[in-house]
């Protein structure tokens, strides 16, 4: 449904036919962790995240949110080992 409350004219998940139904009726603002993301929207009521409705909860673990845009995020390679060729090595004696 369209957002009454914050987001004004925004399409929001929690509003409901009697408002919004977000743990205390409205979303929260973002928070400086969130500056630089490219899903913050300002609004005249402040800016606010257009993924989730309480920002600082991605944050309240130490670790990044998983919908943050501005943090890059490094793949980790690992040596992928063949359980076959290597049972098999090992077998032969060659490990």
């Amino acid at each position: 449904m369209i957002c009454q409350t914050t987001k004004k004219g925004d399409e929001c998940f929690f509003m409901g036919k009697d408002g919004c139904t977000y743990n205390g009726g409205t979303c929260q603002q973002v928070v400086e962790q969130c500056e630089g993301c490219d899903k913050i929207k300002e609004y005249p009521s402040g800016k606010y995240c257009t993924s989730y409705p309480h920002p600082e909860l991605k944050w309240k673990n130490g670790g990044p949110c998983n919908f943050a845009t501005h943090i890059k995020r490094e793949a980790k390679k690992e040596k992928v080992i063949n359980a076959l060729k290597a049972s098999k090595r090992k077998a032969a004696g060659k490990m």
